[in-house]
């Protein structure tokens, strides 16, 4: 993230130097980790880029601004600690997850401990309007997130396109996207246009189909998550549901095997193999067609609601960060 917003987080955050045991000094590192480690700081950037295109110029305006976009990194960051969790993955922007540094106990209170510091900087921002849009945020993604996780619970694979994309645009769309552009327009004091909902579901189902994507086959130096790991975390996307519905009887059912095993247990000689036969098929060109038919969506229905944008140069910005966003390799 920005140096400024990482200056306005920790800001936040207890020095572990001035605790009064060594017990929480280890919390207050613990909750300095994560955002210590970076991060691209995508979605405070487009929160800042939507208030720039709202009108927010250097002033008091901005500075609750910059406050939303540290209170979204502190979201970010409190979020990946549970998700990783949830998920039992292994690392997180290149170093251990947390829970695998400290066990699971104190990575789930250090992520609870986040999540209290966010609305300290929701608080602190003092926009109308924005406690309600981070409520709504927290929810669809929970929402998505209960989608997720309880597929992988149940083992099920009996799933159509319009399942994994209900669950993207709630888990992934809301809080990538469509808040961000909302709390740029409150820190103006201005409505959001109702054309941020279908433009930011839209976008977020593209970053994450792209995402998917390059969970099989980025640079593991710029994507910061393990390759492949969508798979041994059992996910559904949208170039397995592809996949399984034209593969092999025999390669279908190793897949399925694996799939029917926690992640410990899983053959990484198989899922190797399954890894392959992804990237063999048709099924990632599949899905990163349709995520570029998903970015032209959600492009012209943002280029119609940032039409009448109180600078309309950053509004161009805007929209080419977002093409940008939609398409990345990393």
């Amino acid at each position: 993230m920005r140096a400024e917003l990482l200056s306005r987080v920790l800001s936040l955050l207890p020095d572990p130097a001035h605790a009064g045991r060594p017990e929480l000094a280890a919390y207050h590192a613990m909750l300095r980790d994560y955002p210590g480690r970076g991060g691209k700081g995508i979605r405070s950037d487009l929160l800042l880029a939507s208030a720039r295109a709202h009108g927010v110029q250097p002033g008091p305006a901005w500075e609750g601004a910059l406050w939303l976009a540290a209170a979204l990194e502190l979201f970010q960051n409190w979020v990946l600690i549970h998700d990783d969790i949830e998920d039992d993955s292994e690392e997180r922007r290149g170093r251990p997850a947390l829970h695998r540094l400290h066990g699971v106990p104190l990575a789930i209170n250090a992520g609870d401990g986040l999540h209290a510091y966010m609305w300290a900087a929701v608080h602190r921002a003092g926009v109308p309007g924005a406690m309600e849009a981070f409520l709504e945020m927290i929810h669809r993604t929970a929402e998505g997130q209960h989608l997720d996780l309880g597929w992988v619970e149940a083992r099920e694979w009996t799933l159509t396109e319009g399942d994994y994309l209900d669950m993207v645009r709630l888990k992934t769309a809301y809080y990538t996207v469509v808040v961000p552009l909302q709390l740029g327009a409150l820190a103006a004091g201005a409505a959001p246009h109702p054309d941020f909902l279908p433009a930011g579901l839209a976008l977020g189902a593209a970053f994450q189909i792209r995402d998917d994507v390059l969970n099989l086959n980025g640079d593991p130096a710029k994507y910061g998550k393990e390759i492949g790991g969508d798979l041994l975390e059992g996910k559904r996307t949208l170039i397995v549901l592809h996949w399984l519905a034209h593969a092999p009887a025999d390669q279908r059912g190793a897949f399925l095997a694996q799939m029917h095993r926690g992640r410990p247990d899983k053959d990484p000689a198989f899922i190797a193999d399954i890894h392959r036969w992804l990237l063999e098929s048709g099924s990632v060109a599949y899905a990163q067609a349709y995520a570029d038919r998903e970015a032209v969506t959600g492009l012209a229905a943002l280029e119609g609601a940032l039409a009448g944008a109180a600078n309309p140069q950053a509004a161009q910005e805007l929209i080419g960060a977002m093409r940008t966003l939609a398409t990345r390799d990393h």
